[in-house]
């Protein structure tokens, strides 16, 4: 059953008057845009927030911000680039040796759109930095997460999952011309379909899994983004149907729902969105729901066994 919850319900408001107290949050992509309001919600409850940045002068300066509104936040750093897994390997080491228990790990950081990149392993930027890069973050923090049972994975997706499926034929773009809307697209599906298998594997270890989509915000995440690109993201809605553009407060919403609310207690593998679980729907059509081929579970366990082989990272047994 839904909640009374929607498209602009604020962070603050979706979190309530939960208390947070003794629990650590790590949390990617928290120097700027939702980042930093999710990292200052949670930590105005009381959380630990463990803000994982590239640039660690940002950070300090987002961290900055939120000390002035919240006087007494709790707020350590890690630095890693998502785009090199050696880096992220030597990252989460790092926050796994400071931290031996995190009760939530919030995948929010990522690129949107922007041309096209290799990462070492051959996938294109999209694909390597917004999922494969968490995968391997997720892999070497699992056990952190498992001492701290019950814990939560939220892995922020998108409405832009609509755009494409996974395109198990041609994942790397070795074949078919460059698209920045598919490439997006289907890094978004990757990020539900990682959801739906991790909850699979962990929840009988007490660690649920979620995939958020936000919003539409307009946050540095957009900057390889010009008039006519958002014309053709205009062009892909429902006839006659305006984009609504949420605020900060409202796009980070959803991110704290999944990571404190009660509703969610025995619920895994759902994409949320404006603070609800998100309905299943066949085709891309539509503006709300979660497109069936990005919960399924034969693509995600296909996409799993992918994700090892291209990383090269298997999680605990």
């Amino acid at each position: 059953m839904a909640n009374s919850f929607g498209a602009d319900t604020t962070a603050e408001e979706a979190a309530g008057d939960v208390d947070l107290s003794g629990k650590t949050i790590v949390l990617t992509g928290g120097s700027a845009g939702l980042g930093v309001e999710v990292a200052r919600v949670l930590a105005k409850r009381g959380a630990r927030v463990v803000s994982v940045v590239r640039d660690r002068a940002k950070g300090e300066a987002a961290a900055t911000r939120i000390r002035e509104a919240v006087p007494n936040a709790d707020i350590e750093f890690a630095e890693l680039d998502l785009f090199d897994l050696d880096s992220v390997r030597k990252g989460a080491d790092d926050i796994a040796a400071r931290f031996p228990k995190i009760d939530r790990l919030i995948n929010n950081a990522g690129v949107m759109m922007c041309p096209l990149g290799r990462t070492k392993e051959g996938l294109d930027t999209q694909l390597g930095t917004n999922h494969l890069g968490h995968f391997v973050l997720t892999a070497r923090l699992i056990d952190s997460l498992s001492a701290a049972t019950p814990a939560r994975i939220v892995n922020l997706s998108s409405g832009g999952h609509r755009l494409s499926p996974l395109r198990f034929e041609d994942p790397f773009f070795e074949r078919d011309e460059y698209n920045k809307f598919t490439a997006y697209g289907q890094a978004k599906t990757a990020n539900v379909l990682f959801s739906v298998a991790l909850d699979k594997r962990f929840k009988d270890r007490g660690i649920r899994s979620y995939a958020v989509h936000p919003g539409a915000i307009q946050t540095e995440l957009s900057r390889h983004m010009d008039r006519d690109d958002i014309k053709t993201l205009m062009s892909s809605r429902p006839q006659n149907e305006p984009m609504k553009f949420k605020t900060l407060e409202a796009g980070a919403a959803t991110t704290v729902w999944a990571a404190t609310s009660t509703e969610l207690d025995g619920q895994g593998g759902v994409y949320c969105e404006d603070c609800n679980v998100a309905d299943v729907i066949e085709k891309p059509g539509a503006s709300f729901g979660v497109v069936s081929w990005a919960v399924d579970g034969e693509a995600a366990e296909k996409l799993w066994t992918l994700s090892e082989q291209w990383s090269g990272q298997a999680f605990p047994a």
